[in-house]
């Protein structure tokens, strides 16, 4: 650790309280902000977050804020641990507090997320450098068990890690990496957009189980009951999708199993299967991890509209058709009433409205289309 090293963290859900008191139990001093009171209102009555898994114990933030500029003030890192939606009204909020000379990652940036956040910084008046970054996922498999309570069930490994333009990638990635040593470097942010596995096959896990999840509540384990063979299937043809629209782009991507194999999310005698449908029910980390109770969740929200859309958008600026990921959106589309096409990340939102294939991967790695 960088001595005196302080770090905002930017959201108190899962990952934000996570990191928060993973990297406090590891001697950095976190400023945690939350967007609502109630959130902070347990974590302040408990004297801290309660942790238990990776890191056991309860550890206490030096800070604990609703406000913005409070938990930015004095950072050597700015860390948004916030869903995707989330990145808009962030990027609005920080605007005028960032001068470009402290790093802001996102943790994780899913598909698109620093293409989205640099937008929205632009529109809400910044016009400086911004060191800017992002990993594909969240760096913990962690999910909250009380208000103030954390599972952090182990860290993501292999977590692809790339700057926005990718040629100040190896100065960022040399903080990062020394806070979350299982970061590798991706080749620029088409490649850590492009290895969402999240966008792969949370939304066909809960679609094709959409009876049963309205019926129980979510009274089922997502990922090793959920995940049936034809579930895993469909998932597949997502897969194969995406990895042609990274092709298309020059990027390189790995298959679902692999991916999921290298972050220690399944066994080796599950991946030499080739089913993803075993490799999910042999998932030590997400074994215990139920299914959302309703179509009302980021596995939807998040997933198919910051994740499937932009799949889809990329496809399309690469004339590459993406069939199951359109109809997968459309499916959303009539399940929730929600319009994912229209108010998810398009490439309008990315800022990449009429970018050719080749001015996009120039953008990705110069910062100049």
């Amino acid at each position: 650790m960088s001595e005196n090293k302080t770090i905002a963290v930017l959201g108190a859900g899962h990952g934000g309280c996570a990191a928060a008191a993973d990297l406090t139990a590891r001697g950095y001093s976190v400023q945690l902000h939350a967007r609502r009171a109630a959130t902070l209102a347990p974590l302040r009555a408990a004297g801290g977050i309660a942790a238990k898994g990776v890191q056991n114990g309860t550890y206490t933030p030096s800070i604990m804020t609703t406000d913005v500029a409070e938990a930015v003030a004095g950072a050597d890192l700015i860390m948004l641990v916030v869903p995707s939606v989330a990145h808009k009204s962030y990027a609005e909020a920080l605007a005028p507090l960032i001068d470009g000379s402290v790093p802001v990652f996102l943790n994780p940036g899913h598909t698109g997320g620093a293409l989205h956040f640099l937008k929205e910084l632009r529109a809400a008046g910044y016009e400086g450098d911004i060191p800017l970054c992002e990993t594909t996922s969240l760096t913990y498999i962690t999910r909250m068990e009380g208000p103030a309570e954390v599972g952090i069930y182990s860290y993501t490994k292999r977590q692809r890690f790339a700057a926005l333009p990718a040629k100040h990638t190896d100065t960022l990635y040399s903080v990062v990496n020394a806070i979350y040593p299982e970061t590798i470097k991706a080749s620029n942010v088409l490649e850590t957009g492009l290895a969402n596995m999240n966008a792969v096959f949370h939304p066909t896990g809960m679609l094709m189980n959409t009876g049963w999840l309205e019926r129980t509540d979510g009274g089922f384990l997502f990922y090793k009951e959920g995940i049936t063979e034809g579930v895993g299937r469909a998932t597949r043809c997502v897969d194969d999708e995406r990895l042609a629209v990274a092709e298309a782009l020059s990027t390189p991507a790995l298959p679902f199993l692999d991916s999921f194999l290298r972050a220690g999310l399944t066994t080796q005698a599950a991946y030499d299967t080739g089913s993803i449908a075993t490799a999910c029910e042999q998932s030590e980390p997400n074994k215990t991890i139920s299914c959302p109770p309703s179509l009302d969740h980021r596995y939807i929200h998040e997933d198919v509209g910051y994740g499937l859309v932009p799949f889809a958008a990329f496809g399309e600026l690469a004339c590459v058709p993406t069939p199951t990921i359109s109809a997968l959106v459309q499916i959303a589309v009539a399940a929730t009433g929600i319009d994912y096409g229209r108010d998810g990340l398009t490439l309008d939102k990315m800022g990449l409205t009429g970018l050719t294939a080749d001015a996009l991967v120039r953008f990705v790695e110069t910062g100049k289309a």
